[in-house]
């Protein structure tokens, strides 16, 4: 791994060729097989993930200004893919990958890139583990040699009564490819003896030359030894990568597939596009935060135009075959590790993935599918591994709640009811906080009689209405109790109704009722609470408004 140097950046992409050069062919071995790998997972054809990591590494790296963010199909949208092509063709989804992509220009354009910041970080972690575990379950069949397209969809519950496990149970009692399983095996064991030791104690070579590729290799030395010598555990052609082979140059081009805009007025189409443009732009914004934190040089990313980058990245891949497009933390990460220092790398890794795909098709057609679903189950566990819901678990139960919640609705529902609903809870969560924040109850011992104070928070709203409610209902009576608005800035109209109510039933329960009105603090020409409330505090029918707590 080249070391990260920590001296000043040159202006100009082209002018730091001896570390971005070397960064983009690392990054071509990390996302070969994760192209191959993700179309698979997203039961698509193999050769729409090739022209996704094309394009994301050509056209958005061009675009954007992230110096180590690289783009190309991610796990991320790999559920809503799978799920989409099951109710409609693979033209019509290109439709909609389009759209999305209009859809992502709009959101730059509008100034959206904080729009990552408004979900809850417990929910959208969740939305990672959830997709993480689908994947793993995707995954297995493939793993054990079940190739033919799996019927039903990421729904838990299947047709005919099944569902996710039953599926999985009946296809690995009945489906089981000696020579898959033997590859599986030997790539789990290639996956973790680097991920565990040599990546930790040779870190200079290991992470240099990364574990995915060296599965791949070892995939199609596995297969070309069994063919030839062990031929009982020879793979199938329907167990291995199916690139299409172009005869020329005009056959080349004629790989690509277009989407049928005669679907323009689709409702499902519209559905399917706002899907793809909310849960890419989320996964880039995440993405793009997590690349400026590991930046040494403390580069900020720009997140709208990152949104406008990925937008016309996917409107491209959707107008030629192409899945949709996320900026990945994994390949984005080996950037950096590789000692890249512009965006040139990732321009370059694409140039790369370009001329494999033009010119070495038939290498990547020996590659068997149990290894790329190796692949994809670590990926998944990264994403979903225990560590993370110990982690979760133990910043509370506000964080774990809507964590697990999301994880519960992806897997056994779908993505877009997991991540509302981790986000309902969230939001829950945040009015519970309110309701209980809204004000203090301090009682005082007084000589022979209560003494109580409530504080008021500095913004009291609605939300708060039950829980003052409450606290003033069980005031006992002949107590003086004192209101202390001091700290108020901002009180809604609803709980003016509460207050004014209590002080007017106040006499008649014995209670003496004082009154500390906010402090006047000035910051320039404005005071810290608004003039409405001075006035609404002054026509109290409060004889003492300023009594000293």
């Amino acid at each position: 791994m080249a070391k990260i140097e920590r001296g000043t950046i040159k202006h100009g992409i082209f002018s730091h060729l001896k570390q971005d050069i070397p960064a983009s062919i690392v990054v071509l071995f990390v996302a070969l097989p994760l192209c191959l790998g993700i179309s698979l997972a997203s039961g698509a054809p193999l050769f729409s993930g090739l022209i996704a990591g094309i394009i994301g590494g050509i056209v958005v790296g061009s675009i954007s200004d992230s110096a180590h963010g690289v783009s190309g199909p991610a796990a991320g949208l790999a559920v809503v893919v799978f799920e989409a092509l099951h109710s409609m063709s693979f033209e019509i989804f290109l439709l909609a990958v389009v759209i999305g992509g209009a859809l992502q220009i709009i959101l730059g354009l509008s100034r959206a890139g904080i729009i990552g910041y408004f979900f809850p970080s417990a929910a959208i972690k969740g939305m990672l583990s959830g997709i993480g575990i689908i994947i793993i379950l995707k995954q297995i069949p493939h793993a054990f040699g079940y190739d033919k397209e799996w019927m039903g969809n990421d729904a838990f519950v299947q047709l005919g009564g099944e569902n996710t496990f039953t599926l999985i149970g009946k296809v690995l009692l009945g489906h089981i490819t000696p020579g898959a399983v033997l590859i599986a095996a030997i790539s789990v064991a290639i996956l973790l003896l680097w991920e565990l030791y040599l990546t930790k104690k040779y870190q200079n070579v290991f992470k240099l030359i990364q574990g995915p590729i060296v599965v791949v290799a070892a995939a199609i030395c596995c297969q070309l030894i069994t063919k030839n010598y062990f031929p009982q555990f020879t793979l199938g052609s329907e167990n291995l990568v199916s690139v299409p082979v172009a005869g020329s140059l005009s056959s080349f081009f004629g790989l690509f597939t277009f989407p049928d805009f005669s679907q323009l007025g689709n409702k499902a189409v519209y559905v399917l596009a706002v899907t793809i443009a909310i849960v890419a732009s989320l996964e880039t914004l995440l993405c793009v935060e997590a690349t400026d934190k590991l930046d040494t040089h403390k580069r900020v990313t720009s997140t709208n135009r990152e949104l406008f980058a990925q937008g016309a990245g996917n409107m491209l891949s959707g107008m030629i075959g192409g899945l949709p497009i996320t900026q990945v933390i994994v390949r984005s990460s080996a950037n950096m590790q590789a000692g890249s220092r512009t965006k040139l790398s990732t321009i370059l890794h694409g140039i790369f993935l370009l001329i494999c795909v033009a010119l070495l098709p038939s290498v990547l057609n020996l590659i068997p599918l149990s290894a790329l679903a190796c692949i994809l189950i670590m990926v998944g566990y990264k994403l979903s591994k225990p560590s993370i819901f110990v982690e979760t678990y133990r910043l509370g139960w506000d964080q774990f709640l809507p964590f697990i919640v999301t994880i519960l609705g992806i897997v056994f529902v779908d993505l877009l009811v997991g991540l509302g609903l981790g986000c309902s809870v969230g939001a829950v969560v945040v009015l519970i906080r309110n309701y209980k924040n809204s004000h203090f109850l301090h009682i005082h011992p007084g000589e022979g009689e209560k003494q109580l104070i409530i504080t008021m928070a500095e913004d009291v709203n609605f939300l708060n209405k039950g829980a003052i409610i409450k606290e003033l209902a069980r005031i006992p009576k002949e107590t003086d109790l004192t209101i202390d608005m001091s700290k108020c800035y901002s009180i809604d109209y609803d709980v003016r109704e509460v207050v004014e109510d209590f002080i007017k039933s106040a006499t008649d329960r014995g209670i003496n009722v004082r009154l500390k009105p906010p402090l006047v603090k000035t910051y320039g020409k404005e005071d810290i609470y608004s003039e409405k409330l001075d006035k609404w505090i002054l026509a109290l029918p409060v004889k003492n408004k300023a009594l000293p707590v």
